[in-house]
């Protein structure tokens, strides 16, 4: 069965930073790792907005959002410290999806960057949009030496197209370094003139580059 994914992502600029920290690593990431059907918990930092932190979480399924365990931790009953926190910061994007592609592919271990890219597209170019995902996109990033794993995902039925700030499709590539990106063999991949007839296509693409976290009194 095809694996899922949570995502969130917040500029924390408003929030005291080590509040922030201390929130996601004492109670709100252990939270989570303790739902079943929940796998590797990550966190990130933006390479370039040091104050924009981005969360992922693999699921065994999507509809492990939907189970009791989560909605004891989540919605309606998040804690008073989650309510807190969430009420400073900026929520840039959540996200919750399936896996496409592969499909079953786990979080590797070691990784120390991720890009984020997630975007609506045109109705239109739908069809020719996940064609050159699978067939072309995916696949030649993943072949870019520092690579780890590259994966993508689409939004669930049960989320409204027009929700304010909702993205249809969310790609994600664990890196050994987010430098990966800068190389030629990168460009290469990502600069074809499949690509170039994508690109006008897209629609709400947010683009974010980011460092493995590592807690300050870990490091």
């Amino acid at each position: 069965m095809a694996k899922g994914l949570l995502i969130a992502a917040f500029d924390f600029s408003n929030a005291h930073a080590d509040e922030f920290h201390d929130w996601y690593d004492l109670e709100h990431v252990p939270e989570r790792q303790a739902v079943p059907g929940f796998g590797a918990c990550e966190r990130w930092i933006s390479e370039d907005a040091p104050n924009v932190a981005v969360a992922t979480y693999d699921l065994d399924t999507v509809e492990v959002m939907r189970s009791e365990a989560y909605g004891a931790i989540a919605y309606d009953n998040l804690s008073v410290w989650s309510k807190r926190v969430t009420a400073m910061c900026d929520r840039l994007l959540r996200f919750e999806g399936t896996q496409l592609a592969p499909g079953d592919m786990a979080a590797p271990q070691g990784a120390g960057g991720l890009l984020l890219n997630t975007m609506n597209i045109a109705e239109e170019a739908e069809e020719d949009f996940n064609a050159w995902y699978d067939r072309e996109h995916l696949p030649a990033l993943a072949a870019v030496p520092g690579t780890l794993a590259a994966r993508r995902y689409r939004a669930g039925p049960n989320k409204a197209a027009d929700e304010e700030g909702a993205r249809r499709y969310v790609a994600i590539y664990h890196l050994t370094t987010p430098e990966v990106t800068l190389s030629e063999a990168w460009k290469e991949a990502a600069d074809t003139p499949w690509t170039a007839r994508m690109r006008p296509h897209f629609c709400d693409h947010i683009r974010i580059l980011t460092r493995a976290y590592v807690r300050a009194d870990a490091a």
